[in-house]
């Protein structure tokens, strides 16, 4: 429920396959480069004889970035998520030697999808192998879900809450909705929230192939990733972290922070459908739309754009674009990142959202990849070829999980 406490983005943080850091994944996107390539070199991918030979891993390893002792006391999906933060932090001004919130003020909300598996994965195989003195102290606190938020919430000194909201692929973006939460009820005056992945290894590729979700597009990597697109396969798996520091707008204009847009609605509901599938007609996820606009105290026709969850599965792509219609009309213009990013799973929505608010306060809309031949049930307008400005007020980006997890963030310009 809207209290009329406008929330504010004062940091973006992140790191994804066409980039280290947020500028060069927003100048590569709308490059139109793609972060999808071949991963025969990995390990487990020469070990199994996988039909997904491709994937969309880092751009820059968090090894370059870390020290390594850091590194070794973490799993991956905590170090993109350390990273990530802490580049919001900086972009925030947070990282001066005067500190500018109480901990006890300072919350952390970050969703993973999957969390510690490649942790649970290589411990176990030392157990099985070596036995229980090669295994490490820190397997554990490794692998835990709630692991990307706890070591943020340290290396931030936050005292107000640490949460780890998990809901599949929607679970970056459901982690901004907590936060809006935690701010509107005047908990806090700052929280630092979004999502981190990084579990681009066998058993997850293996699973997505026998659930057959996966794109097989091996001998064109960068053309795999084909949301709204008639002749799309499937997904492509992806990793990184994205991070957003949010606050109540009346605190960051007491420090002095520049905003880069507001966070102004959103909406959560679940399909009850199927484990996996989408409802087909896209019911649950345009009730999240529809709520997020309505809280946001928007109509649907202030709406100028929406950042697509499309993933490029069969079903699921014309399910949204039905959501979409239903709930906001035919005018928004469209665009799904995944065609260059992948789907990076837990981290979706966040980057995504980050990439939103980029679109309204830069007025561009990055263009969609490898849309050949638009999907006739998409009868919307999704922008190819080449990004196109447009000046924008509102817009909506979408995040749907496995589970039926359905969650809508509205973003308006400052």
């Amino acid at each position: 429920m809207n209290t009329g406490i406008d929330i504010v983005v004062t940091g973006l943080g992140a790191t994804t396959p066409l980039g280290g850091d947020v500028t060069s994944t927003w100048e590569a996107l709308l490059a139109g480069r793609s972060g999808v390539r071949r991963i025969d070199h990995f390990a487990w991918a020469r070990r199994h004889d996988l039909p997904v030979k491709i994937a969309a891993p880092l751009a820059v390893a968090p090894a370059e970035v870390l020290t390594r002792v850091q590194a070794r006391r973490m799993d991956r999906c905590e170090q993109v998520a350390v990273i990530a933060a802490r580049e919001a932090w900086a972009h925030a001004g947070l990282d001066s030697d005067e500190p500018q919130v109480e901990p006890e003020r300072l919350a952390v909300v970050i969703g993973t999808g999957i969390g510690g598996a490649v942790t649970l994965l290589d411990q176990d195989d030392l157990l099985e192998t070596d036995g229980l003195r090669k295994i490490s102290p820190l397997t554990v606190p490794m692998l835990m879900p709630n692991g990307p938020a706890a070591y943020v919430g340290l290396e931030l000194g936050a005292r107000g809450g640490v949460h780890a909201p998990v809901s599949a692929c929607a679970s970056g973006a459901e982690a901004l909705t907590w936060a809006v939460r935690l701010l509107r009820a005047g908990e806090v005056d700052m929280v630092v929230a979004g999502g981190a992945e990084a579990c681009i290894t066998g058993i997850t590729v293996a699973g997505f192939v026998q659930a057959r979700t996966l794109s097989q597009r091996n001998d064109e990597p960068e053309k795999a990733s084909r949301p709204f697109d008639a002749k799309r396969d499937g997904f492509v798996l992806g990793e990184g972290a994205g991070i957003l520091v949010l606050e109540r707008a009346e605190f960051a204009a007491a420090r002095g922070a520049r905003v880069h847009g507001r966070l102004s609605g959103f909406g959560i509901t679940s399909d009850a459908y199927h484990i996996t599938g989408p409802d087909p007609e896209g019911g649950g996820q345009s009730r999240a739309i529809t709520a997020a606009v309505r809280d946001a105290g928007l109509d649907g026709s202030d709406v100028g754009h929406v950042n697509c969850h499309a993933t490029s599965t069969v079903a699921g792509d014309v399910g949204e674009a039905r959501a979409v219609r239903k709930a906001l009309g035919d005018h928004p213009v469209l665009t799904a990142p995944k065609s260059a990013l992948g789907h990076l799973v837990g981290a979706a929505g966040a980057v995504e959202s980050i990439i939103t608010l980029l679109s309204i306060s830069e007025g561009i809309v990055p263009a969609s990849l490898n849309i050949d031949d638009l999907d006739p049930g998409v009868e919307l307008d999704v922008v190819v070829g080449e990004p196109r400005k447009i000046d924008l007020t509102a817009a909506v980006c979408d995040s749907f999980g496995f589970g039926g997890h359905n969650v809508a963030v509205a973003f308006t310009k400052v």
